[in-house]
């Protein structure tokens, strides 16, 4: 796996392009799963994992990786199979997600595929609501699961979604019921989250499961007659979603006059020195990192000021 995390500038040109690149893995069976590549900083024969009292079963241990402590999680057991037991021939995936460093406990790791965002597809709709997928892919007539890490990671380590006082003034407040603001990612609980701390900013939310049916919903309006930078207040869209992530649609919304001024915060979990860059290329206006929802908050409250010359 020491190719994991090399060839960093092919992976940015990767951008605005809708592709992406999964590290393909196995839990305990012949299913195969996926995450971007991007999530993940080092691939690992499980090390020597100490015993946390009291934290959550899907807690393994702890693990000192290069002067480090991180939290070793069984992805296997946290997805509602059985715990992965023989962990001296098990693999562990160092991923960062919303600046968080953590394991993930796994059976084998395949490779690295690169695929077009058209290709990942949301979860079949009989799977329920229980389910731990934000998407699927076909791939060699095998389908590739990928798993809801945020589902996950809120599970073992609830996020407080809790407004620091001072954040929001009542004067702002007031002018926020007004205003409202689009909302698109593809996983339910970073829908939740964002949408509950937009709601207490006291702005009207509107939500969307990924890029492809947002930008199908600008241009509706658009069509219509009417303005999608008028209609909100601001555009805050994950980057990995099926179908059309959100690079691509920002770099889509940028390229329509009809709604090129549209302002765009990327929030996402991927973490990295790549992506101030990216959003640039893109012409996004800001990017944030998932989930802080005093930073959050306040980048919505800013928009409501300068939007009403305050």
């Amino acid at each position: 796996m020491a190719g994991v995390m090399d060839s960093v500038n092919q992976r940015t040109q990767l951008v605005g392009q809708n592709r992406l690149e999964l590290l393909l893995f196995r839990l305990d069976g012949r299913q195969l799963y996926g995450i971007n590549v991007f999530k993940v900083k080092e691939v690992l024969q499980c090390p020597r994992l100490t015993v946390m009292p009291k934290s959550s079963p899907v807690v393994r241990g702890v693990a000192n990786i290069r002067g480090g402590t991180i939290p070793i999680l069984d992805l296997s057991l946290a997805t509602g199979r059985r715990s992965l037991d023989d962990l001296a021939n098990s693999f562990v995936i160092i991923t960062e997600y919303n600046t968080k460093v953590q394991g993930f406990l796994v059976r084998s790791v395949e490779r690295i595929v690169n695929m077009n965002w058209e290709e990942i597809l949301p979860p079949p709709k009989g799977t329920g609501r229980e389910h731990y997928l934000t998407a699927v892919a076909q791939l060699d007539q095998q389908l590739v699961e990928i798993i809801d890490v945020e589902k996950i990671l809120a599970e073992v380590a609830p996020t407080s979604e809790v407004i620091s006082e001072g954040v929001i003034d009542a004067e702002t407040q007031s002018k926020a019921v007004s205003k409202r603001v689009l909302i698109v990612d593809d996983s339910s609980v970073a829908r939740k989250q964002v949408t509950r701390c937009l709601q207490t900013v006291g702005v009207e939310v509107t939500a969307l499961n990924d890029g492809r049916e947002a930008l199908d919903y600008l241009r509706q309006l658009a069509d219509s007659g009417r303005n999608p930078n008028d209609e909100f207040l601001m555009l805050i869209s994950d980057i990995e979603m099926p179908e059309m992530d959100g690079y691509t649609l920002t770099a889509e919304v940028r390229h329509d006059p009809r709604m090129q001024n549209l302002h765009i915060l990327l929030h996402t979990s991927l973490s990295g020195v790549f992506n101030q860059a990216m959003v640039k290329k893109v012409g996004a206006d800001d990017f944030l990192a998932k989930f802080r929802p005093d930073d959050l908050a306040s980048r919505v409250v800013e928009r409501i000021r300068v939007t009403d010359g305050g």
